[in-house]
C-alpha cells in the first residue's frame, strides 16, 4: 500500500487539535460548573493552584490522564484531568508538590485514576524530597467505578503513610472530604480547614440519619467546631479559600523539605540576647494565680511571631512554631488559665503528635512548664488518662532532635516528667527563681505525711500550717532540683531568650545514637 501526505496532518492542524484539546481540560467542568463553585464561596482548583505557586512557576502532570470505566454512563463521560489537577512548583521559591481536587469536574469524585494520580503525586514527592500539599474539595467516592474506587482509596493511603516522616505533607479542607475519603486528610501532618466551606467526616448527614437515625446538619457534624474544637483533627482554622492558601504558605516556612534537611533559618535582626525585663514580675509568685502563657511566648520569641497549632483544642497546653534568632523551632507550653495548665487526655495526645512530628522533621523543641499534674479522677482514668499520658513520655524520650526546657512556676508529679524533664529527654533545663519543682504540692504532701500528728495535735490548724511551710520551704523551689543537676541553671526570667539562644546554638550539631530497633511500642 502506498503512502501518502494527504494521510497524515500537517503541523497547523496538529498543534491547533492540541490546543483544543488542552483548552477543553483547562476549562474543567464548565463556564456553569465554574460559577457554581464561585458561588459557594470557592475558588477552582486551577485558581488554587494559580493563587498558591509563584507565578510562572508551576508544572502540570498527568493533565491528560482519562478513566477507563464504561459502566453506569461513565462511557460517555469525559471528566477533565480527572477532576484533580497535580503537579509542582516553587513556593516562595522552594518546591512543593501538590493535588488539587476540582469540584467542577463531577463534584471532584474520587475514582481510580483519580487516586492514582493523587497517590502518584504523593510518591513523587518522596522520592524527590519535597513537601506535598493536597487540596481537598470533593463530593466523594465515584461509585460508578466500584471496587477500582475502593482500591484507589488504598493507593492513596499507602502512599502517604510510607511518606510520612520524610516529607511534610499538608492536607487543605477547602470543600467537602467525606466517607472513606476523609482518612486521607486526617493521615497527613496538618489539617487547615476553611471556617465556611471546609468539612471532613466519615460519613454525610444523609448516611447518617439512614444508619443511625440522627438527624444534623453538615456543619454540625463535620465543621469547624466539630473538628477544630471538639475531635481534635483540624490544626488551623481559615477563613477562606485565599486565607487557608496564605496559611499553608506560613506554616510551609517553618519546616524543612525532607527529613534530611534542617528546618529553614532566615536572617533576624532580634538580639539573641534580648533581656525582658518585664518577665521578671509578669507571672505571679504565687502558684494558684492563672496567666496567660502567650504573653510569655511573645516576648521571648523573634519579634513576637507566632504560629499555634490546633488553638482551640485542648487548650490547656499551647503548641505552635516560632523562631529563635531566625531559628525554627517548636514550641510546647502549659497554659495555666485554662485547666491550671493540668494536663487530660486531649492535652496528652496534642502534645505528643506535635513532638513526634517536630522530631522527625529536625525541629527543635522548646518545653515551657507550669503544670500542677495529670488530670486525676474518674473522667479521666476512664478516658485512658495512663494510656494517654504515656504518650507524651514516649514522645520526649525517643525524640532526638535537640529539647530545650524552662520551668517557670508549677513543675509537679507526673506533669514534670511529661512535659520534658532531664531525664526524659530535655538536654538542657532552666528554671526561674520562682519555680515549683517536686513530686506534690506540701498541702498534698503534709495531709499525708503528717496526716496524724496534724489530728493529734493541741492545735491542728496551726500544726498543719507548721507543717506545709515546712515542706515547701524544703521541696517548694528550683534548689534541690538544681542540686541534684536536673537543673542545669536557675535563670532570671528576663534572661530566658538569651538562655535559649545560647542553647540552641550549642545543640546546632546535636548527633545521638541509639540502638537499632524498628520503633517504639507507643501506647496508641
Amino acid at each position: 500500500m502506498s503512502i501518502h501526505a494527504s494521510m497524515f496532518k500537517d503541523h497547523a492542524t496538529l498543534y491547533r487539535e492540541y490546543a483544543e484539546k488542552k483548552q477543553k481540560i483547562l476549562a474543567m467542568g464548565g463556564p456553569q460548573a465554574v460559577e457554581a463553585q464561585h458561588k459557594a464561596g470557592k475558588m477552582t482548583a486551577r485558581e488554587r493552584i494559580e493563587y498558591f505557586f509563584d507565578p510562572g512557576t508551576f508544572t502540570e502532570l498527568g493533565m491528560w490522564v482519562k478513566h477507563r470505566q464504561t459502566a453506569f454512563g461513565m462511557a460517555d463521560r469525559d471528566l477533565p484531568a480527572e477532576g484533580v489537577v497535580v503537579g509542582f512548583g516553587r513556593v516562595e521559591g522552594r518546591l512543593v508538590a501538590v493535588a488539587a481536587e476540582d469540584y467542577t469536574v463531577m463534584a471532584g469524585t474520587f475514582g481510580e485514576y483519580h487516586g492514582k494520580k493523587f497517590a502518584d503525586m504523593i510518591d513523587f514527592a518522596k522520592l524527590k524530597g519535597i513537601p506535598f500539599v493536597g487540596m481537598n474539595d470533593s463530593g466523594g467516592a465515584r461509585l460508578q467505578e466500584g471496587m477500582d474506587t475502593l482500591e484507589a482509596y488504598a493507593w492513596l493511603f499507602r502512599s502517604q503513610i510510607l511518606a510520612s516522616g520524610i516529607v511534610p505533607q499538608i492536607a487543605l479542607l477547602m470543600g467537602p472530604c467525606l466517607g472513606g475519603q476523609a482518612y486521607h486528610p486526617i493521615m497527613q501532618d496538618f489539617i487547615i480547614q476553611c471556617r465556611h466551606t471546609g468539612f471532613m467526616g466519615i460519613a454525610g448527614p444523609a448516611f447518617v440519619k439512614t444508619q443511625t437515625g440522627e438527624e444534623i446538619s453538615l456543619e454540625k457534624l463535620c465543621g469547624v467546631e466539630a473538628h477544630a474544637v471538639k475531635s481534635g483533627s483540624t490544626h488551623v482554622v481559615a477563613e477562606d479559600d485565599k486565607d487557608c492558601l496564605d496559611k499553608a504558605k506560613e506554616l510551609l516556612r517553618f519546616l524543612p523539605s525532607n527529613n534530611r534537611e534542617k528546618p529553614p533559618r532566615i536572617p533576624c535582626d532580634d538580639d539573641p540576647e534580648r533581656l525582658i525585663p518585664d518577665l521578671d514580675t509578669l507571672v505571679p509568685a504565687e502558684p494558684y494565680k492563672a496567666y496567660d502563657m502567650h504573653q510569655v511566648i511573645n516576648r521571648i520569641v523573634d519579634h513576637g511571631y507566632f504560629f499555634e497549632i490546633m488553638k482551640d483544642f485542648a487548650r490547656n497546653v499551647i503548641v505552635g512554631f516560632a523562631r529563635f534568632n531566625g531559628r525554627s523551632c517548636g514550641i510546647v507550653a502549659s497554659q495555666p488559665n485554662w485547666l491550671a495548665g493540668g494536663i487530660d487526655c486531649d492535652a496528652a495526645d496534642k502534645v505528643a503528635r506535635f513532638v513526634r512530628f517536630c522530631d522527625l522533621f529536625n525541629i527543635p523543641l522548646i518545653n515551657l512548664h507550669d503544670t500542677p499534674a495529670y488530670w486525676i479522677g474518674s473522667r479521666e482514668e476512664w478516658k485512658g488518662i495512663l494510656r494517654h499520658g504515656a504518650k507524651m513520655l514516649y514522645a520526649y524520650i525517643d525524640a532526638t532532635t535537640p529539647k530545650i526546657t524552662v520551668i517557670l512556676r508549677k513543675s509537679f508529679a507526673g506533669a514534670y516528667l511529661g512535659m520534658c524533664c532531664k531525664d526524659t529527654g530535655a538536654d538542657i533545663v532552666f528554671a526561674w527563681p520562682i519555680a515549683r519543682i517536686t513530686i506534690v504540692g506540701a498541702e498534698t504532701a503534709a495531709s499525708v505525711i503528717f496526716a496524724k500528728e496534724i489530728k493529734s495535735a493541741a492545735n491542728p490548724e496551726e500544726m498543719a500550717y507548721q507543717r506545709i511551710k515546712e515542706y515547701r520551704d524544703l521541696y517548694e523551689n528550683p534548689y534541690q532540683a538544681a542540686a541534684r543537676g536536673y537543673v542545669d541553671d536557675v535563670i532570671m526570667p528576663s534572661e530566658t531568650r538569651k538562655y535559649i539562644n545560647r542553647a540552641l546554638d550549642v545543640l546546632e550539631n546535636k548527633q545521638e545514637v541509639r540502638p537499632w530497633r524498628k520503633y517504639s511500642n507507643i501506647n496508641l
